[in-house]
């Protein structure tokens, strides 16, 4: 299924976490389609930045606003009155999670009840989506892919807060918003890569920055196996949910959103492709640190995004390293970001 992107044009949409490398992706998706986006996040989470990089706050409302206050995101919905809402806004690392959890369940549990809240209390709202990840499941180790229907009970601080973000969006749905004309959804996305990621702690952004520094590339877990995929798999399946629930509600729901299984693969295998795409004499080497643990195989079933909405992935794994490097290329000799970016986002949507 295409996603009907007029449904987005003249739409008021707040999207919280927008200064982050999906929301900047997002923002620029939805920008445009001729959305009127709203963004509200806790400030720029990294430098360099996507977000300051494209120049976005140039180009639509940006309020800066921690998720946790409840009140001012209340003003946000209050003065903006939203249609559509992505909530992206979280800690997203998984062993910055060990080193802070405190903030962790607090920035993605309560974060999640004031939305939701908010979303509550707000009559112009029409359509909201939970964007949470695929580590919410109790990980088995399974080779086969997990199903929405599994156990949700994350091992760490940051995947365990995303199960209780889960719960929490299941608690509202149930008790507020059923008799509502609201819908209201979550997306459990794989790994993304993608231009732009500048975060700590991710494989793709330590590659990128061991080769502008021309050293070699640390992987520490280079036998663990993820669903990894480019960073407009997931936005587009967002939107392509978001506004087909803003016309049927009867189709919200929760949905795994990931690559095929042959894209589901190591981390060393990764690295090997970025190493073919980018060049340079790169090379990797093993440093495993034993650190905190993490899930060594992780897969999702998305076959009820594909019979919902006749979804399925475009770019395969390969690809989306390629996009990837052409991207931090473009960056690295000071190209027009811009138009690689919406060159970059055109080629994916029309295919």
């Amino acid at each position: 299924m295409r996603i009907d992107f007029s449904l987005y044009q003249g739409r008021r949409v707040l999207v919280t976490g927008h200064t982050g490398f999906k929301g900047s992706w997002l923002c620029e998706i939805l920008l445009g389609a001729g959305a009127e986006v709203i963004g509200y996040s806790s400030g720029v989470p990294t430098a360099p930045s996507l977000y300051q990089i494209m120049e976005l706050d140039k180009k639509h409302v940006s309020v800066i606003g921690d998720v946790r206050d409840g009140e001012a995101l209340r003003r946000v919905f209050a003065q903006y009155r939203p249609e559509i809402v992505f909530h992206l806004a979280a800690q997203p690392i998984v062993r910055e999670g060990y080193r802070d959890p405190v903030t962790t369940y607090s920035t993605n549990v309560m974060g999640t009840v004031n939305l939701m809240e908010c979303a509550r209390c707000t009559d112009s709202v029409r359509s909201v989506l939970n964007v949470t990840t695929d580590k919410v499941y109790k990980n088995r180790e399974w080779e086969w892919g997990y199903r929405e229907n599994e156990e949700l009970n994350g091992y760490d601080p940051y995947s365990n807060s995303k199960s209780c973000s889960e719960l929490v969006t299941d608690s509202y749905k149930n008790s507020f918003f059923a008799d509502r004309d609201i819908a209201v959804s979550t997306a459990r996305a794989g790994n993304v890569i993608g231009g732009g990621d500048f975060a700590k702690d991710r494989i793709i952004p330590d590659c990128v920055r061991a080769a502008l520094d021309r050293r070699d590339i640390i992987v520490r877990n280079p036998y663990s196996v993820r669903p990894y995929q480019h960073v407009l798999e997931p936005l587009c399946a967002y939107l392509l949910i978001a506004g087909e629930q803003f016309k049927n509600p009867e189709v919200a729901g929760v949905y795994n959103v990931g690559p095929d299984e042959s894209d589901c693969v190591s981390t060393g295998e990764i690295v090997d492709m970025f190493i073919a795409h980018w060049g340079e004499n790169l090379k990797w080497i093993d440093c495993y640190d034993g650190g905190p643990h993490e899930a060594s195989c992780l897969k999702l079933d998305c076959a009820r995004l594909k019979k919902t909405f006749g979804w399925k992935p475009t770019w395969n794994i390969d690809m989306a390293v390629a996009k990837t490097v052409e991207w931090s290329k473009c960056w690295r000799e000071h190209g027009e970001i811009e138009k690689c970016m919406d060159a970059q986002i055109r080629q994916f949507t029309e295919r």
